[in-house]
């Protein structure tokens, strides 16, 4: 389902560069996936967004301060142990050095490093919704998962997305509405989103991609046939279905990961009383607001992670690149 395409020469001269070990990779971004209002895909004014599933974080991160120590801000000094301990137990488990130039190729990147485990956490059971959420989108694999582990973690995911998504929605709408709630799940309650970041972010990355989305989908899609009608004309703007009764109400909520779910609870019963959960869950598919009650939890789960994200990012960055970075994105969202 997501497996590599015809990935550009430039990804594995990139990789080389770096520690071996990969257990996954992929690139993401305007710098390597059309959105609108951004160069072509690729330009050299887009930086390359990159991220790096490695087993062992602390022997990757110490080989690599051997290759790359200059990638590093301050915290380099501390050691790979302490990188490490700071990528995994803070925000959303990942370590970001960015606008790293890499002279060779006449590019910049920005990388994050995370575990196998937490990219396994997060796929599954939505903690963080940070890596996840990139993952509901086209990206380009350029390292492909080492252990099938990986792989249906992201078809979960995927799946997760979908059943997710037709929460959001009401019973008839476009196949490009399906896919801009799809979209918008790591986006809603992202506090970047309040500045720094594009209003239209969602609809410029899922207009020019359409057909990548429908490719990435289209097998869960069928799962769905039972409670989803959406015609395959070719058009984005044809009208599909959904069964909106409490029965399909109900197994799409079953559907979702476990963090929202166990956001739901916790939001429903206020922690008065225990309650059983499918119970909870009944109640919500029976309750008119439920599309609210989901993206209350969704953006609760999305806003934790991506304003402690954010925090630590800046002693990874170092002050100067901080400043930078937050400069270039705001010149992206207003010109």
């Amino acid at each position: 389902m997501l497996s590599r395409g015809n990935t550009a020469p430039i990804f594995y001269r990139i990789l080389s560069r770096f520690p071996p070990g990969f257990s996954f990779c992929f690139a993401y971004g305007s710098g390597v996936k059309q959105q609108l209002g951004y160069d072509t895909i690729r330009s050299k004014r887009n930086m390359i967004d990159l991220i790096y599933t490695v087993d062992n974080p602390t022997r990757w991160h110490t080989a690599n301060l051997d290759l790359n120590f200059e990638h590093y801000s301050g915290m380099r000094l501390l050691g790979g142990n302490v990188v490490a301990r700071f990528q995994e137990h803070l925000g959303a488990r990942v370590y970001f050095n960015t606008l790293v130039h890499l002279p060779e190729e006449d590019v910049i990147i920005k990388y994050g490093v995370v575990s196998t485990k937490d990219l396994l956490e997060d796929l599954i059971e939505w903690r963080c919704l940070y890596l996840a959420g990139r993952l509901h989108k086209p990206v380009e694999i350029i390292r492909n998962a080492s252990s099938s582990k990986i792989q249906n973690a992201m078809e979960q995911n995927l799946r997760s997305a979908l059943h997710a998504a037709l929460l959001m929605l009401p019973e008839k709408f476009t196949e490009f509405e399906l896919y801009r709630a799809i979209s918008n799940l790591s986006y809603a309650g992202d506090f970047r989103m309040i500045f720094g970041e594009n209003k239209n972010k969602v609809n410029n990355i899922v207009r020019p991609q359409i057909e990548n989305f429908r490719n990435l989908y289209a097998s869960l899609i069928a799962e769905q046939r039972h409670c989803l009608q959406l015609p395959m004309n070719g058009s984005d703007n044809q009208i599909c279905t959904q069964d909106v009764s409490e029965s399909a109400i109900l197994a799409h909520l079953n559907g979702l990961p476990r963090w929202p779910i166990r956001r739901i609870v916790e939001r429903q019963t206020s922690g008065r009383y225990r309650q059983d959960t499918e119970d909870i869950l009944i109640g919500v598919s029976r309750s008119s607001n439920y599309r609210a009650i989901v993206a209350r939890c969704l953006r609760s789960i999305v806003w934790s992670s991506s304003v402690w994200q954010s925090i630590k990012n800046i002693p990874t960055a170092g002050a100067s690149k901080a400043v930078r970075y937050s400069w270039a994105k705001a010149l992206k969202t207003f010109s």
